[in-house]
């Protein structure tokens, strides 16, 4: 009950949270069209980590025999959480990098894990410090070096990824931790600068233009001053997903990564994606992201890969998400709220 608590209190405390809705089934537009039986298995993925409130009791019940409409329906209610910010929903992916083991004139960027005496509870150095300082160098931190530093920014922010190795393997790497430093996108900073309209950034756009231009290039990824560090997940199964934020193996187009100052990590979630491509899905919050602020704010995982980054890289769009809780949480939020 700690994440309840926690948000009951932001309500009662001001304006930061403008609303919290019960909705009744038939609000949930596409809700009898979806594949319950899909969602309910990426549930159970992530339900046995859930141990506070009611989750515990309604986990156990999950792996019977009803029908998974029929168990979502019974044992939770819809709930709508608004911040008063504009909905907004990505998508993100698992990069499949080029990569070796050692140094070589072609894989010279490093991709290090955390160092020790990097502090967990406060900012350490910055992106730009870090990387020209040299910090982190020579300490035997390297889990791996891949070719240019726009794909390793890139992998940072996705937050995991495969690195194919010459030899025909690959190296899985994983979210290690990160400096302490907020999230800042290089894509509204090329916008602010009137190098690009809105409309026009990219992942595609931002890498093209970084590798033509390399001094220039670099500033603006010392933009984003937020670094993120990893480990080696080698031991996740080819076939299965990246690792979330709560360990465990996520689902191409069911797994949602949310604020979880909002959504509980764990927790059913109804999306209703808007734009050229609606989707309307029951999909699982099983990670986070450090671009992934605000109660409408989501991030759909597209998969492995280039296609996947492709796809991914196309959605920004609106539309709404809509919380599943446990019945008496859901009560006791929306009450808070009153």
């Amino acid at each position: 009950m700690r994440w309840l608590g926690a948000l009951a209190a932001a309500f009662l405390a001001g304006p930061a949270l403008s609303d919290a809705r019960l909705l009744d089934w038939a609000d949930l537009h596409g809700w009898a069209d979806d594949d319950h039986t899909a969602a309910l298995s990426v549930f159970l993925e992530t339900c046995g980590d859930l141990n506070s409130g009611d989750w515990p009791a309604i986990c156990a019940l999950a792996g019977k025999d009803a029908d998974p409409r029929t168990f979502f329906e019974t044992f939770f209610r819809p709930v709508l959480i608004t911040d008063g910010e504009d909905p907004l929903f990505t998508g993100y992916y698992e990069p499949e990098l080029h990569g070796s083991l050692t140094r070589s004139t072609r894989f010279s960027i490093p991709l290090y894990r955390r160092p020790e005496d990097a502090p967990g509870d406060r900012p350490w150095l910055t992106r730009a410090q870090i990387e020209e300082s040299g910090v982190l160098e020579d300490r035997g931190l390297e889990i791996a070096w891949v070719e240019n530093p726009v794909d390793k920014f890139f992998l940072q922010v996705q937050g995991s990824g495969r690195i194919r190795l010459s030899n025909g393997t690959s190296l899985r790497v994983g979210y290690g931790g990160k400096n302490g430093h907020p999230y800042r996108s290089v894509g509204k900073e090329l916008v602010r600068r009137g190098i690009f309209e809105e409309h026009q950034v990219s992942a595609r756009v931002i890498r093209n233009w970084v590798n033509n231009n390399p001094i220039e290039g670099a500033r603006l990824l010392h933009h984003n001053p937020s670094y993120v560090f990893f480990r080696d997940v080698s031991r996740v199964a080819p076939d299965r997903g990246p690792l979330g934020a709560m360990n465990r193996s996520i689902t191409e187009g069911r797994t949602l990564a949310v604020d979880p100052d909002f959504v509980p990590l764990g927790a059913p979630v109804w999306l209703e994606k808007e734009g050229a491509d609606p989707i309307r899905r029951l999909m699982i919050a099983q990670d986070t992201g450090s671009a992934i602020k605000g109660a409408q704010r989501g991030d759909i995982f597209f998969g492995s890969g280039d296609d996947a980054g492709r796809e991914a890289g196309r959605i920004r769009d609106g539309g709404r998400m809509v919380v599943l809780l446990p019945i008496e949480e859901a009560l006791a939020l929306v009450d808070a709220d009153q």
